[in-house]
C-alpha cells in the first residue's frame, strides 16, 4: 500500500492541502519499501484526491482535512487520517506497526 503524509520539513503538516510536500511510502510486510517526497502541486478544490489517486496512494494521513476532501478521498477509496502529528518517521513507523495514535481533526472547514 502507497501511503501518503501531508508533509512540512520532517513533520506531518497540520492541514493537508497547505502542506508544503507529500512524503509517499509504499509498505510491505511491515516496512517501507520506497518512500518520495513530492512537492504539493497546489490547492484546488478536487485535484488532490484525484492526483493522490493517480499516483497509486490508498491512504492519505494529515494533521486535518476539511470535509469535503474526506468524501473526495472516500469516493477514490482512499483511507483518511486525520490528527496525526510529530516526525513523518516516527508517524509511518507507528502506522505500520498499528499503534498510530490520533488527535482531534484540527480543520474542519
Amino acid at each position: 500500500m502507497k501511503v501518503a503524509v501531508a508533509t512540512d520539513g520532517n513533520m506531518v503538516s497540520q492541514h493537508f492541502g497547505h502542506c508544503r510536500s507529500y512524503t509517499i511510502a509504499e509498505v510491505e510486510d511491515g516496512s517501507v519499501i520506497t518512500r518520495t517526497l513530492i512537492d504539493n502541486p497546489g490547492h484546488e478544490p478536487g485535484f488532490l484526491p484525484v492526483f493522490l489517486a493517480e499516483k497509486g496512494v490508498g491512504c492519505i494521513i494529515a494533521g486535518g482535512m476539511g470535509g469535503r476532501a474526506q468524501g473526495l478521498f472516500a469516493e477514490k477509496g482512499i483511507i483518511v487520517i486525520t490528527g496525526a502529528s510529530g516526525l513523518i518517521d516516527r508517524v509511518l513507523e507507528d502506522f505500520i506497526n498499528d499503534r498510530l495514535e490520533t488527535g482531534a481533526n484540527i480543520c474542519d472547514h
